[in-house]
Order: C-alpha cells, then sequence, then structure tokens
C-alpha cells in the first residue's frame, strides 16, 4: 500500500468517526448513547432490568455551564400484561433501543435552527419504566421479573451529570415530550432542588398537559387508565406532596391540572388544544367509538361534522379552562397553547423553528420559548380556534 492510499484511507475512517459522533450524510447530529452503570447501586432498573441511558452533547461558548435535560415520551403500562410485552421493546430496555439519537429542535446544535439553546449541554434522557420516570417498585411471581424504577432512574441520571457539570449550572431547563412532558410536570419542584441555589431552573412540558376529563360516552377513561398506573408501579409517593395532602383521591395528582397550581418553578407550557393524542384516547377511546363513527374525523379534522366540531371545540375551551389561573395569575410563567392538530412540537426541527413553522402572533415556538426563559417579554400565546391558523403543521393520528 503506498502513502497516498494510507492517507486517503485515514482521512475517510476519520470523516466516518466524525459522522459517527457530530452527524450523518443528511447533517442531522448524532449523538451517541451513555449507560448509567452506577444505576445498579440504587436498583433503577429498566422494567427488562436491563441499565438506563441517555445521549449527551456538550455545551461550548457562553453556553458551556448551561443545560437542558430533556425527558423522552413514549405512552405508558399500567397492567402486568402491557409491561411484559413493553420490556421486549425500545420503550422498556435499553437492550432494543438505538445507540445513535438525531438531536434536532429544541436539541439542535445550529444557532441558525436553534438560536437560544444551540449552545448549552443537551440531554436526552430515555424512556424505559411505563410511568413517566416516577415509579418506584417491582413485580415478582417467582417466574418473571419487573422493575417499575423509574423515580430511581431519573435520580440515578441527574447523580451521573451531576459530575460532569451539571452540578455547576448556571441555567437549566427541563424538558419532555408527551409522556416525557407529563414527565416535566412531575419532577419540575425535584430539579431545583438538586441544583445549586444560585442556579436560573426553569421547567417545560410539550404535550404533556394530559387532560381529566369524561369521554364522548362520559367515561373517565383517562383517568382510570392513570389510576391503575399508579397503583401498579407505585408512583403516588413522587407526586406533588402539596396536591397529594389536597386531594380525597391522590392518585389525580398525576394530571397536571390539578398539580400545576403547588409547582413554583418556572413553567412554560406547550400543547395543542386539538392534541391528537388525547382526541384519540382521552376524548375519544376506541372503546367510546365501537361503531368507529370518528373514524374519519379523526383522521382530518376536514372530516368533522358539526357535532364533532363542537364536542373538539369544547376539549379546546375545557383545556383553556384547566390553565386560565396559570395564564392570568402566574408572572413567571409561559405558553404557547395553539390549535393544530398535533402531539410533540419541541423536538421536531419542522415545528420547532423553521421558514414554516407553526405560529402565534407571528411568534415560532422556540421564538415563544425563549422570549419567557430569558425574560425578555411576556410570553402567553393562545391560538383562536381551528381552523383559524394556517400555519399548523397538522398530524395524521393513527385510528
Amino acid at each position: 500500500m503506498n502513502i497516498a492510499v494510507a492517507v486517503l484511507l485515514v482521512l475517510l475512517a476519520l470523516r466516518n468517526l466524525t459522522s459517527l459522533c457530530s452527524g450523518d450524510e443528511y447533517g442531522r447530529l448524532l449523538v451517541p448513547m451513555t449507560l448509567v452503570h452506577d444505576a445498579s447501586a440504587s436498583g433503577a432498573y429498566c422494567l427488562d432490568g436491563s441499565l438506563p441511558a441517555y445521549h449527551m452533547n456538550r455545551g461550548f461558548g457562553a453556553g458551556a455551564r448551561n443545560w437542558i435535560l430533556q425527558f423522552e415520551g413514549g405512552g405508558w403500562c399500567n397492567d402486568i400484561s402491557s409491561c411484559h410485552e413493553r420490556a421486549k421493546t425500545r420503550r422498556g430496555s435499553t437492550l432494543y433501543m438505538n445507540k445513535l439519537e438525531v438531536f434536532s429542535g429544541i436539541l439542535n446544535n445550529n444557532a441558525s435552527l436553534n438560536p437560544d439553546f444551540y449552545n448549552w449541554n443537551r440531554v436526552k434522557i430515555r424512556y424505559c419504566d411505563g410511568a413517566s420516570f416516577a415509579g418506584d417498585s417491582k413485580f415478582d411471581d417467582g417466574s418473571s421479573v419487573l422493575y417499575f424504577r423509574g423515580q430511581r432512574i431519573w435520580e440515578a441520571i441527574v447523580n451521573d451529570l451531576l459530575p460532569k457539570g451539571l452540578g455547576q449550572a448556571h441555567k437549566a431547563l427541563l424538558s419532555g415530550c408527551s409522556a416525557g412532558g407529563l414527565s416535566a410536570f412531575i419532577h419540575c419542584e425535584g430539579f431545583t432542588r438538586m441544583l445549586p441555589g444560585n442556579a436560573s431552573v426553569k421547567c417545560l412540558s410539550d404535550a404533556g398537559f394530559f387532560m381529566d376529563v369524561r369521554d364522548i360516552s362520559s367515561n373517565y377513561t383517562m383517568r382510570s387508565f392513570f389510576e391503575k398506573l399508579v397503583s401498579l408501579q407505585g408512583v403516588e409517593k413522587n407526586l406533588n406532596v402539596y396536591c397529594t395532602n389536597q386531594l380525597v383521591n391522590p392518585k389525580l395528582c398525576i394530571f397536571p391540572q390539578h398539580s400545576l397550581q403547588y409547582i413554583r418553578t418556572p413553567f412554560f407550557i406547550l400543547n395543542s388544544a386539538y392534541d391528537v393524542y388525547q382526541i384519540n384516547h382521552t376524548l375519544v377511546p376506541p372503546s367510546s367509538d365501537l361503531l368507529g363513527h370518528w373514524k374519519h374525523c379523526k383522521l382530518d379534522p376536514a372530516n368533522c361534522n358539526s357535532t364533532q366540531l363542537d364536542i373538539l371545540q369544547g376539549f379546546r375551551r375545557d383545556m383553556l379552562g384547566a390553565m386560565i389561573s396559570f395564564f392570568r395569575y402566574s408572572t413567571r410563567g409561559g405558553m404557547f397553547i395553539n390549535s393544530c392538530f398535533a402531539h410533540c412540537q419541541s423536538e421536531s426541527q419542522d415545528t420547532w423553528f423553521g421558514v414554516d413553522s407553526p405560529r402565534i402572533h407571528k411568534k415560532t415556538i422556540a421564538e415563544a420559548v425563549g422570549d419567557w426563559y430569558f425574560s425578555r417579554s411576556i410570553s402567553k400565546h393562545i391560538d383562536c380556534p381551528y381552523p383559524c391558523d394556517t400555519s399548523c403543521h397538522n398530524l395524521v393520528p393513527a385510528v
């Protein structure tokens, strides 16, 4: 092999290594997984007993001592059967997870795509417990074991990050999407206590404001689901203690509408008023639409009849009603409640910050969140009702 060929091979190898650590042929940021090896000391296991994990991309420049921690979402399991099935997938085991994760949206390291947080330390916390990082229990019937250790996973990951610079953070933002957005509500206050007293700590929930309301059959389907989840995985003791001391049914404190008033850390709520997950599982769950009258409406809001549109507008009113005190009286809170048929908008580049991203009052989501975090202006944005917003990226949900 001549010297020129050898040099070329070395350069190609270096390019591939750089691609692995920082991007791919499409310019996407790919971040490798970090297993938390010390987690076993505290019994912090995924459902199947595997070690928990996160992905971290280091900050730089002025953002070197600022941190974003982003909870991954992915639903829940609230009975032994569904948790066993989940344990055999990437939602319950790090063994099945991709070892590289794409960082986009709020996790992007490009200033033109994420202007306020691009140079922060950005961490994606992988979700493998099935209870929004809040359970602390265990199932063992002698033939199989399930670890419900979400709370311990959360604590083990924070403890792993503290000596890596989180313990000297100047600014921090705890965020999450969907089930991870619910995690942000649950763990916001605890996260503040874990960091230095002089750190600026704030929290953001994306598509995590799950509603405790009746479905179209007048049943509390989502309430029943979450009550079983809280009981199975031992979640109640990790819910907001001020809330659980007040409610007759403390399990309901898993719903943000009941616990939000007890959160003192500055909070930003990003949610669609017509969240497609909640339309499919809270408002019109399969059990309430056995004949499929809502099928076409759920696939495309343009197919909804007048009665169905009235019900959707009622859900929007209920959501805004549940947030009204937060909107009126929270001096340090922010919100972006748009009228898109969407679910999770902070991790996707096209909805977070782009030429055609969703807007309210000409503000993108990224700009609204940045205005709130850095106190540039009051950032409480509520969209007009569907179908007035032409900037939406409506998603087609699975029915």
